[in-house]
């Protein structure tokens, strides 16, 4: 994304986050019929998670999501982004996921979005997911202030911030 690691060189990238009933592991191309499933039945949760002015996923197509999911594996590989599926514990279904991406806005080394396909239990699968994320994020990774843009910084707020400049 901004032609840099997102994590010294040295840092050992977390392969899994287990939860309660899920795990959390890279999303990657092989995830594609999981993820587009999830990602389709969960249209209306996900309209606005990244950008506020964004329709996605409305209209997504499968070929379109696999560049996605090619994209997100490549950039973990590179270390510019990571990207985690949010699965079943038996691996059956896709259940959301998360993404961590460098921060554009000054003051933050990383921006963070999450989400739980929708259901009965979204809500609170949502609200875990998101206390799981921080935890492991504050105990396990070396960033000193992550964003969370539409959670816990309103969109509004965040458009105002300065931008980062890169090296």
């Amino acid at each position: 994304m901004y032609g840099r690691p997102l994590v010294p060189a040295d840092f050992e990238v977390p392969e899994r986050l287990d939860g309660p009933g899920y795990h959390l592991r890279m999303l990657s191309v092989t995830d594609l019929e999981k993820d587009f499933e999830a990602v389709v039945a969960s249209a209306n949760r996900l309209r606005g998670l990244l950008d506020p002015d964004s329709s996605w996923p409305l209209g997504l197509t499968k070929d379109e999501d696999l560049i996605d999911l090619a994209w997100h594996q490549r950039e973990f590989t590179i270390r510019h982004s990571f990207a985690y599926t949010l699965m079943s514990s038996d691996e059956s279904r896709c259940l959301g996921c998360m993404y961590i991406f460098p921060s554009d806005r000054r003051g933050f080394d990383a921006k963070v979005f999450y989400w739980a396909r929708s259901g009965p239990d979204a809500d609170a699968r949502d609200e875990d997911l998101g206390r799981l994320i921080r935890t492991w994020l504050r105990a396990r990774w070396p960033f000193s202030a992550v964003a969370y843009p539409g959670r816990d910084i309103a969109w509004a707020d965040w458009a105002k911030l300065p931008h980062r400049r890169w090296e």
